[in-house]
């Protein structure tokens, strides 16, 4: 059990009484007691520990609760923050803490403890078997985290104050926490309506991230400061007098400037720093909302808007429910400035966005608006039944939290806030399953378009159904961009789940042996293929292709995972000539295993791509090292004539490297067919270095060779997938001479 000693000296107490006086007002002797108890057992418990400026740890964990406390949190959030870092830096345990302070301050620390994992996820391309592993740890974590949201408000804070201490530690430290600040914990902010966190924390990351930019808007913006605030004052007091004037009343303020905020305008606009018409800004808080459009009338009277620098966020509300009436215009010297006008609720929930929820002062607050504003961590609690994949469950989990939203429009003028890339089957699907299920094509803006079109902000979206039917199995297929919302795919899933049991084996074996032989990779084990998903038969393998639970994107994945495995005994040991000593890369991107750097060369007569793990490469007289996939028949010629030159070799590639890789497709001929297939491989920002086209008139059909600078063998198979969609297309797959 958790007790506190006589170790603690009056001294030490003294630091954190003064706080605890701050923050009793409004607060029960009861609530009082949690977090002193919890200051005690923080302070012995870090006793002796030192951050990086050399101030005593638990100054950290008192920080945390004020950034809180500053929210105005309840007790048990304060309790659970001065706690948040025993588990993990002492030897106080979770028992200790539930038997102490309760269940709910234990598992409010645990959670805290476990989040923790969730910058090590982020960002990963090639998902390994472990990394699998390690998805459905932190998938586990996130639907745990949806049980009480506090969890989330608490990690801010710590987040916060490690950012305003930053400064202590080495540059690449810095660099590394700031990146990790700006693409994880501020959209977590943002999506949470925590404003008043997410503006600090992205301020703190640009001033890491870009010192010098930093410096020169912060200097643009404090440049004749004095004046500036002059003549905002002159601004308020004017549209102040009006308002009473008219009977309104409303509190005029000026609107603090970050500096972020400002750059991203900069970069997305392509405008300069006087050109950013909210660098000069005024916000005006009202009790109704239809006072917020009354001022905006007399705004509009007083001064000449700016054309298109008008948003009715209260009409149509940001995805975290953020509400405000947003206005430029032309002020007194023709000086442009922002108007924000809001209700007090709004700006108190602009604010403090979920925390609002626990504010100590009020009590237990509408749950309507609170679960409104976390529905889309409550879907977590859906999805985590509908997607067998845990990496693909945390793709859309960073998809709904980490990613730009669009708002779209019924035909009835709704709004629907979905994900930036949504296409017109998520809409369908987000509307109504049946919907989803029947959607045969659909309109935007009355002009009909394909159903893997990304949706943009403020479209008219018309879904065109069928009678009868259900969803293709191409919607789940990654590669293919019919699907970007976890809502849909479970969706899909589900469908295709209540198919029969054969027909999805079936389905699933048809989809593996075309992908397969779409790569040109050689004959590979289904049962050891089975294993590396956890299936211990491969019929249940796959019935999960079929059913959509693994995709082809999955299959390629692993495929690079074993294919070495799948080679004979008697090969294996004939490859490994060398030691495993890594040297460096060449500038082909390859890693020549136990001698030094020498000149590599890729073979013609395979073209090995990275993802091709089963490479290996072949001394050649006066031109360094050919690279050879294992499988090329020239390799297997090499086995019995010139074993000994065969020698270990790795990719090792930069990320911006590319590599030859030969197609054929089988078409029957029509005129524009060689301008789609080039189409879509410019869309994917894949360079053509030959392409051929040999057609047979009599049997109406075509055969185009094409040679394409690819990356890997994950976009080899995205591409191919996408060429087979085209119409009038037999076959598409990778060439071998």
């Amino acid at each position: 059990m958790v007790a506190v000693k006589s170790e603690i000296t009056a001294q030490d107490a003294v630091e954190f009484e003064g706080w605890l006086k701050a923050i009793e007002p409004g607060r029960s002797k009861m609530d009082m007691d949690l977090i002193r108890r919890a200051c005690f057992v923080a302070q012995q418990a870090h006793q002796g520990q030192t951050r990086a400026s050399g101030e005593p740890y638990f100054q950290h964990s008192l920080a945390v609760a004020n950034i809180l406390a500053d929210l105005r949190l309840d007790s048990e959030t304060l309790a659970a923050a001065v706690l948040h870092d025993v588990l993990e830096d002492t030897p106080v345990t979770l028992e200790e803490l539930e038997t102490e302070f309760g269940l709910t301050v234990a598992k409010l620390v645990d959670g805290v403890t476990k989040m923790g994992q969730i910058q090590e996820y982020r960002g990963q391309e090639r998902k390994t078997k472990k990394e699998r592993a390690q998805a459905e740890s932190l998938r586990k974590m996130l639907i745990a985290m949806v049980d009480d949201v506090r969890v989330v408000l608490i990690k801010l804070a710590d987040r916060t104050h490690n950012m305003r201490t930053l400064v202590h530690l080495r540059e690449d430290k810095r660099q590394r926490i700031a990146r990790e600040t700006l693409d994880i914990f501020a959209p977590l902010a943002n999506r949470l309506g925590i404003w008043q966190i997410k503006w600090e924390l992205e301020d703190l990351s640009f001033r890491y991230l870009e010192p010098e930019l930093y410096k020169q808007i912060a200097s643009m913006v404090d440049e004749r400061r004095i004046n500036r605030e002059q003549y905002i004052n002159r601004v308020a007091e004017k549209l102040k007098a009006e308002l009473q004037l008219r009977g309104i009343e409303a509190e005029v303020t000026g609107r603090p400037k970050h500096i972020y905020s400002i750059w991203r305008k900069m970069k997305r606009k392509g405008v300069n720093f006087d050109q950013i018409y909210d660098v000069q800004a005024v916000r005006v808080l009202v009790d109704e909302i239809a006072d917020c459009y009354a001022v905006l009338g007399i705004v509009h009277t007083l001064w000449r808007p700016v054309p298109g620098e008008f948003d009715d966020y209260i009409a149509t509300p940001k995805d975290n429910l953020y509400r405000s009436l947003h206005t430029a215009v032309f002020g007194p010297e023709g000086k442009t400035i922002e108007v924000q006008i809001r209700t007090h609720e709004m700006h108190q929930d602009a604010e403090l966005g979920v925390a609002a929820h626990w504010r100590y002062k009020e009590g237990a607050r509408s749950n309507l608006n609170f679960d409104r504003k976390v529905a889309w961590l409550r879907q977590l609690m859906e999805w985590k039944d509908d997607v067998a994949d845990a990496t693909e469950f945390i793709d859309q989990v960073k998809a709904e939290v980490f990613q730009d939203r669009v708002h779209v429009l019924t035909p009835q003028g709704d709004a629907i806030d979905l994900p930036a890339g949504a296409t017109p089957i998520d809409f369908a699907y987000h509307i109504h399953t049946e919907i989803g299920h029947r959607c045969r094509g659909a309109k935007v803006n009355g002009r009909i378009v394909p159903l893997t079109y990304k949706l943009k902000n403020g479209e008219q979206v018309e879904i065109l159904t069928a009678k009868r039917g259900g969803p293709s199995r191409d919607w789940i297929n990654n590669q293919l961009g019919y699907l970007k919302t976890a809502r849909a795919r479970a969706k899909v899933r589900q469908w295709f789940k209540r198919l029969n049991y054969e027909e999805n084996v079936t389905h699933g074996r048809t989809i593996l042996d075309r992908e397969l032989h779409r790569l040109g990779v050689a004959e590979v084990n289904h049962e050891k293929l089975a294993r590396e998903f956890n299936y211990s038969k491969v019929d249940d393998f796959l019935a999960a292709i079929g059913r959509g639970d693994i995709n082809p994107s999955h299959i390629v994945s692993a495929i690079n995972d074993i294919i070495e495995a799948t080679q004979p005994r008697e090969e294996k040991e004939l490859y490994s000539l060398t030691s495993p000593t890594t040297t460096p890369t060449s500038p082909t991107g390859i890693r020549i295993q136990g001698v030094g750097n020498l000149l590599t060369n890729l073979a013609q007569c395979c073209r090995p791509v990275p993802g091709d793990d089963a490479i290996i490469g072949f001394i050649t007289r006066g031109r360094g090292v050919t690279i050879h996939r294992r499988d090329c028949p020239n390799v297997l010629r090499f086995n019995e004539e010139g074993r000994e030159r065969l020698i270990e070799v790795d990719w090792d590639t930069k990320g911006d490297d590319t590599y030859p890789v030969d197609i054929e497709i089988d078409a029957f001929d029509r005129p524009g067919l060689l301008r789609d297939i080039t189409a879509v491989v410019a869309n994917e920002k894949i360079n053509i270095s030959s392409v051929s086209v040999i057609t047979r008139r009599q049997e109406l059909k075509a055969k185009v060779y094409a040679t394409l600078e690819i990356a890997n063998i994950d976009q080899l198979s995205r591409v191919l997938a996408l060429i087979a969609q085209l119409p009038n297309i037999i076959e598409v797959r990778r060439r071998r001479k």
